[in-house]
């Protein structure tokens, strides 16, 4: 697992943007009828990224890609590869999260397309398809736009509400977290504490039973792995305050800079 971690790390983390059609086929249908030109889709967006899907709804949210409460995506666009290790890209998340609340939503401004489009820059340095974004312009522009608002306008206000389908609200998965101790393995030993009857049963079978087989051997890279994690995020921290490129481009070269410092070691290992 950790060699895989640390693979991740040097090859990238594939980014995609799933595609929603929140008409379900509808807007184009009728929207040559009702608006006076004619709508592909109503667009949703959510950024697939280390395997879960963040998105805006209600605030910025993260399932487990593929389970959104939106259905199967009607398309999947590539967006790039990013070096950002997902501690980075979640204390960013955490950063932009109270731009993005349901107090803030706006249908047509502020949405789930523009959360889409800020954080694929930041995790690959260009945005989503402009057809997706100009959704609000196309809409607005038609014969029927203006007349529309106030339907709009009570949309957003519904959304405001959350009675829009959401999922669960998104919590950056903390760097370091450990149970406290004590009391974990008080409440464990007390669940596996046998009743004074059944011990003496307990024993006879420990006795008879085979001797265990020895616990594996820890992982030898997990260490390694934590190490290189932690030069790659103190030099992405030392680039980025340089303030001369972007968050993909920083993280890249974090990542050239820390590799090719433990390069002639791996090598060394290795052979």
């Amino acid at each position: 697992m950790a060699e895989r971690d640390l693979t991740d790390m040097v090859e990238g983390y594939k980014v995609t943007l799933n595609v929603y059609d929140l008409s379900n086929g509808l807007a184009r249908q009728l929207s040559t009828s009702f608006l006076g030109k004619p709508i592909e889709a109503i667009w949703h967006t959510g950024v697939v990224v280390y395997g879960n899907e963040y998105f805006f709804g209600g605030g910025i949210q993260s399932t487990p890609a593929g389970s959104t409460p939106y259905g199967r995506p009607v398309r999947v666009v590539e967006l790039g590869v990013t070096h950002l290790p997902r501690e980075v890209f979640e204390d960013y998340l955490r950063d932009i999260a109270p731009r993005y609340t349901a107090e803030t939503y706006r249908l047509l401004t502020h949405n789930c397309n523009n959360f889409s489009n800020e954080v694929a820059q930041f995790l690959v340095g260009s945005g989503i398809p402009d057809y997706i974004l100009n959704l609000p312009n196309e809409v607005m522009s038609s014969p029927m736009g203006p007349l529309i608002m106030p339907m709009i306008q009570n949309l957003e206000s519904t959304l405001r509400n959350n009675a829009a389908p959401q999922a669960t609200q998104f919590v950056p998965t903390p760097a370091s977290v450990s149970a406290p101790p004590a009391a974990a393995e008080k409440a464990a030993a007390k669940q596996e504490e046998p009743a004074p009857a059944a011990a003496a049963e307990k024993v006879a079978k420990e006795a008879a039973a085979p001797a265990p087989t020895p616990a594996p051997a820890a992982d030898p890279l997990g260490s390694a792995r934590g190490k290189v994690q932690e030069e790659v995020m103190r030099e992405f921290a030392a680039i980025m305050a340089s303030g001369t490129l972007r968050a993909s481009e920083a993280a890249a070269l974090a990542m050239r800079r820390v590799m090719e410092r433990h390069g002639d070691g791996a090598t060394m290992q290795q052979g």
